[in-house]
């Protein structure tokens, strides 16, 4: 494939993940979009149970039943010439770490806040992560169909509390009851809203009032729409694209997710303000997008997207050339060849084989245990080199875990290994009676562990929860036998290096003022 037409491949890619605070309208405006593409006929509600409609991108029955995603669901889809590679995030903070891993395979994020509650927890972590990878976040304010904060104090918020200016393209007139649409700079229209009925636009330069403007539009929210208007122009930031790529400066839209108004825009003008993939930095230097060369990185591993093949994916962000179904290529990290012929593309569960891909697209591949979180694939013929490694944090709770049958002990050996590799939680194992203890970051991770080894492997397990609360890395030569007692726990890893952990910050303090020659590391390496 010549270099013109790997260009043009890469040019009409978007890849992104949707971020937000649990309950912000985040997997409802993933539906909306998937509606835009043509995916789904009808939009499943996160909260309508009662009706057996569910979220497309919930695929996991634990989803389905607590209205939540906890798994990052990849999907694809076509429009308006663009290849469009979406990622819906876990919303709730007990999977942060997914959803920190995910991040790094995707170009730009949308940023959903709810308008009648403001930024919130999870927002800010999530933006601090695209913050530092420094890619383009646009913003969606979400609900604008119910009583919220005052716009220009959500605008205030967005600069004050994360730090990155602002730009609103859309504009509120009204909202909650007395919503009557959203002005767009940009187009210099206005989006009428009417409730269940299809929006539709009429033309206004934002102060000259036309019978088209008056005959959709309530007079009374003409006057201050136009002193809002002014404010912006000649108080608020200037618009640059500069700073959008830079991941500077946010433009905000306005709009309500369920009642699907202000979705279409919003997504049109994200074509326009995103960018296609960019280079990536590896241990041989940038990775440009349009090298003709295949490369990719594997940022998640998923266990029992289909139970009953039981069957588990390794999902690639291609960075670079084309990828074609039974090509062959080299596992870096173990230098193993290996041939890619068993690939899929996603809309939440359902799959299909997928020939050729190319840099920004996402791919599964099927995985016997070969893979890892983080493993570079290379094509034949180009140098091996290793991609830069993705964040791990490290968990806050620990609990030791046995199955309750012992019959059942192998399916409880594989279950635990195999949602171990994916990252559903960390492993540890007791030096001497090899006891297992699984670290979280959250509650909700234990109790989705349980529940898939339940259903997804028959296995009934209990816990035994631990104090402990630091889990830190050791090196082999530093560690004494002195340094272990009841508050400070030795385990190993899955590779059998050496892990203290530690039942309070004060006890690793007095630890650290013991031991001050001792490096102690949140991460292994």
């Amino acid at each position: 494939m010549n270099h013109q037409k790997q260009k043009e491949q890469v040019e009409s890619r978007r890849t992104f993940a949707i971020i937000s605070h649990p309950d912000a309208g985040k997997t409802t405006l993933t539906e909306k979009l998937l509606l835009l593409g043509g995916m789904i006929r009808s939009a499943g509600t996160v909260k309508a149970r009662k009706t057996g409609k569910y979220a497309t991108s919930d695929w996991m029955e634990i989803e389905k039943q607590r209205g939540i995603s906890v798994t990052s669901s990849v999907m694809q889809f076509y429009y308006k010439d663009h290849h469009i590679n979406i990622v819906d995030t876990p919303g709730h903070q007990d999977f942060s770490e997914d959803t920190y891993r995910t991040l790094t395979a995707v170009d730009s994020a949308v940023m959903v806040i709810d308008g009648t509650k403001g930024i919130e927890e999870q927002t800010i972590k999530l933006f601090k992560v695209c913050s530092m990878r420094g890619i383009p976040i646009l913003t969606f304010i979400n609900k604008l169909d119910r009583e919220g904060k005052d716009p220009l104090e959500l605008l205030e918020e967005i600069e004050e509390v994360l730090g990155i200016e602002s730009y609103a393209v859309t504009w509120p007139i009204g909202m909650g009851k007395r919503f009557q649409g959203t002005y767009d700079r940009f187009q210099k229209k206005i989006e009428v809203y009417r409730g269940n009925e299809d929006s539709f636009f009429v033309d206004f330069d934002g102060t000259t009032v036309t019978d088209d403007v008056t005959e959709h539009i309530d007079e009374g929210y003409l006057p201050s729409l136009a002193d809002e208007l002014a404010l912006l122009d000649e108080a608020g930031n200037d618009f640059s694209m500069e700073k959008v790529k830079k991941g500077k400066l946010t433009p905000v839209f306005f709009g309500s997710a369920i009642a699907n108004f202000g979705v279409q825009s919003f997504f049109d003008e994200f074509l326009q303000l995103t960018l296609p993939p960019q280079s990536r930095e590896s241990s041989n230097g940038e990775i440009d997008p349009t090298d003709t060369n295949f490369s990719g990185f594997i940022f998640k591993i998923q266990a029992n997207m289909n139970p009953a093949h039981r069957d588990r994916i390794a999902f690639v962000r291609v960075c670079s050339g084309k990828f074609e179904r039974g090509m062959n290529v080299t596992l870096s990290r173990t230098g193993r060849k290996l041939k890619l012929s068993q690939s899929h593309q996603f809309l939440a569960s359902s799959r299909e084989t997928v020939e050729e891909a190319y840099a920004g697209d996402i791919i599964g591949l099927y995985d016997s245990g070969t893979y890892q979180i983080g493993d570079t694939l290379v094509g034949e013929g180009a140098s091996v080199f290793q991609f830069n490694p993705l964040p791990t944090f490290p968990p806050e709770l620990f609990a030791k875990v046995r199955v309750k049958n012992a019959m059942k002990g192998k399916h409880f050996e594989k279950g635990i290994t195999q949602l171990v590799q994916e990252g559903a939680v960390q492993l540890y194992r007791t030096p001497y009676f090899g006891d297992y203890i699984l670290g979280a970051v959250g509650e909700l991770q234990f109790q989705v562990f349980e529940y898939r080894m339940k259903n997804e492997y028959g296995v009934d397990i209990e816990f035994q929860r631990l104090s402990h609360v630091a889990a830190k890395w050791i090196n082999k030569e530093d560690l004494q036998d002195k340094m272990i007692d009841s508050r400070v726990m030795l385990v190993e890893d899955r590779e059998e290096n050496p892990v203290l952990l530690f039942e309070n910050d004060f006890v690793l303090r007095m630890f650290q003022e013991k031991y001050p020659s001792v490096e102690l590391r949140s991460t292994f390496g």
